[in-house]
């Protein structure tokens, strides 16, 4: 049987490097990190049975189990999942919101609702989960669809790399969006696993 304080996250893939950057950091060396396909984010309708097979492959060898997604795109399913499951999850509605924080999110939103976001992940494999990943490589006329009513791309950045900035220039460029650079940090995900570290502290041993 797993000690109590054996922590689970399941997580987004587009979330890997930020979580396990904060567990280590903070030596948390009870939470263990699986993640899933960052490609859902493309097919959000894979998310809520994909969690739903981890919690339950997982249910016997950890204590507890807390899930690093937000509602990404699932229309409530993922929380119908996790209230049957009996897990939590990070707040928000996806991870531009708790990386921004929900008063800049909700700020940046009502400035220009036509917002297209991009984090260090995105940016990065902007040509694989985008350009390719939405197949505008093989059918451009696509563009207007997904893009039309889109006027500013805001970079929400988790850390200062110059590289990664150009790259996400380049994508506002490539999408004629307006750009916007913001640095984020790791926000309230920093803030949900110093929660759920402090809720691990107080579980009986």
């Amino acid at each position: 049987m797993p000690k109590c304080s054996a922590v689970l996250i399941i997580a987004c893939g587009a979330l890997a490097r930020e979580i396990v950057a904060l567990v280590r950091a903070n030596r948390w060396q009870h939470m263990t990190v699986q993640c899933l396909p960052a490609e859902w984010h493309n097919t959000p309708d894979k998310i809520p049975d994909g969690v739903r097979d981890k919690i339950r492959a997982a249910r016997g060898r950890f204590a507890r189990i807390f899930v690093a997604y937000a509602d990404c795109g699932t229309g409530g399913q993922l929380d119908q999942v996790l209230k049957e499951e009996g897990v939590e999850r990070i707040p928000g509605a996806h991870c531009y919101e708790f990386f921004a924080g929900a008063k800049t999110f909700a700020e940046l939103s009502d400035a220009e609702p036509g917002t297209f976001y991009l984090t260090d992940f995105l940016a990065q494999h902007f040509d694989r989960l985008i350009y390719r990943g939405l197949g505008l490589d093989r059918h451009p006329q696509l563009m207007p669809e997904y893009f039309g009513n889109y006027r500013k791309l805001v970079y929400l950045a988790q850390i200062e790399e110059p590289r990664l900035v150009a790259k996400a220039r380049e994508a506002a460029k490539y999408l004629g969006l307006e750009f916007e650079y913001r640095f984020s940090g790791y926000g309230d995900l920093t803030r949900a696993l110093a929660d759920l570290n402090a809720k691990t502290a107080t579980w009986p041993s």
